[in-house]
């Protein structure tokens, strides 16, 4: 019986040790601070209780460059990466990233195929979407109040202070020219004229001088702790952790809100692509997207993850609301123009470059 004994623990031991040696580990990409955290929580630390498999979580600032640089050099170190739609689509194009099969993505958790589950933009040759997001302004309601409109965030005259805003010409030109009167839905009709594009260059100069450049998006709402701006634009999730987790003073404001995806893909020559591959398949199904959506206030990919969000991880705040799909915050909304910027990004960042060296 003891030789039967240590022959099982011995078989068991080799199972293990065999485990051991075939799991994996990949490097996977995002952009810190709240929303790194709802990632870890909702899709690394589940995938790797799953499979044995490990993570090494790194942060970068957005953006093609980095990636760029290994895919030239032949030197891919990250295997996954989140990115916006419209680097998911330039870098496709620009075969930065690995296509990705969609039928690796198992149904709806109502039954339902992900082509028809994932929300229209969702699903993409190279990148396959996780969130709905938005960039927002907020402000210090301890310092300010009556903030209600994008207008705001340009009005010096009834709220003085120093704003903060993203160092890109991303949804500033489009926050400028809504702020300057132009409907939403005409917004990139607008930007699509040279004298669209003057326009709103010329909004964002009458508060140039009282701008602090951000580029994390862990940096708005230290701006706004720190007191060093009263209101500035963010990404809504940062702020919803700032007010609801950290108990800050934040308001959102959700006129002129520039909806967006975050979408998964794969660099090109990623080392361990098999792996990160099936890191995808798991972390877009249902459950794991309404799982992150418990973390932060961003919304899921999937139709069929939106009757499984429920309460904050506080177990008590309703994240309904706060998602940027909710029916309230869609009153004046902008949906990004993908295509636009991965068609125009080079040239205007050139110009928003030369303008803030002005």
């Amino acid at each position: 019986m003891k030789l039967k004994n240590i022959l099982i623990g011995a078989t068991a031991l080799v199972a293990v040790s065999a485990a051991a040696a075939s799991a994996g580990s990949i490097t996977v990409v995002s952009w810190g601070g709240a929303y790194t955290k709802s990632q870890v929580e909702a899709y690394h630390k589940p995938w790797i209780a799953a499979t044995g498999n490990q993570i090494v979580s790194e942060d970068y600032s957005g953006g093609l460059a980095e990636v760029k640089a290994q895919v030239e050099a032949g030197n891919v170190s990250w295997d996954l990466i989140d990115v916006e739609l419209s680097d998911a689509v330039r870098g496709c194009d620009e075969g930065l990233f690995e296509e990705i099969d969609p039928s690796i993505l198992p149904d709806g958790a109502d039954g339902s195929s992900a082509a028809d589950d994932f929300l229209s933009g969702g699903i993409n040759d190279c990148a396959i979407a996780n969130i709905v997001w938005s960039t927002i302004f907020a402000y210090d309601s301890s310092v300010t109040s009556g903030v209600d409109s994008i207008d705001d965030l340009f009005n010096l005259e009834d709220f003085p202070g120093k704003r903060g805003l993203r160092k890109s010409a991303k949804a500033n030109l489009e926050m400028a020219l809504m702020a300057d009167g132009v409907p939403a839905a005409e917004v990139y009709a607008m930007l699509e004229t040279d004298e669209g594009v003057d326009r709103a260059f010329a909004k964002l100069d009458t508060i140039k001088d009282s701008v602090v450049w951000w580029e994390s998006g862990a940096q708005p709402p230290q701006l706004l702790a720190d007191g060093e701006v009263i209101m500035t634009t963010a990404y809504n999730g940062r702020i919803f952790n700032a007010a609801v987790a950290e108990g800050m003073p934040f308001e959102v404001v959700w006129d002129g809100q520039i909806m967006d995806f975050d979408l998964w893909a794969v660099p090109m020559g990623a080392p361990n692509k098999d792996l990160a591959m099936d890191f995808i398949a798991f972390s877009t199904d249902t459950q794991r997207l309404a799982d992150q959506a418990s973390w932060i206030s961003y919304g899921p990919a999937r139709k069929s993850s939106g009757a499984l969000v429920g309460l904050y991880s506080d177990g008590v705040t309703e994240m309904a609301p706060h998602m940027p799909t909710a029916g309230p915050n869609l009153a004046n909304a902008l949906v990004n123009d993908f295509e636009y910027w991965a068609d125009n990004s080079d040239e205007l960042n050139e110009r928003f470059n030369a303008w803030l060296a002005k």
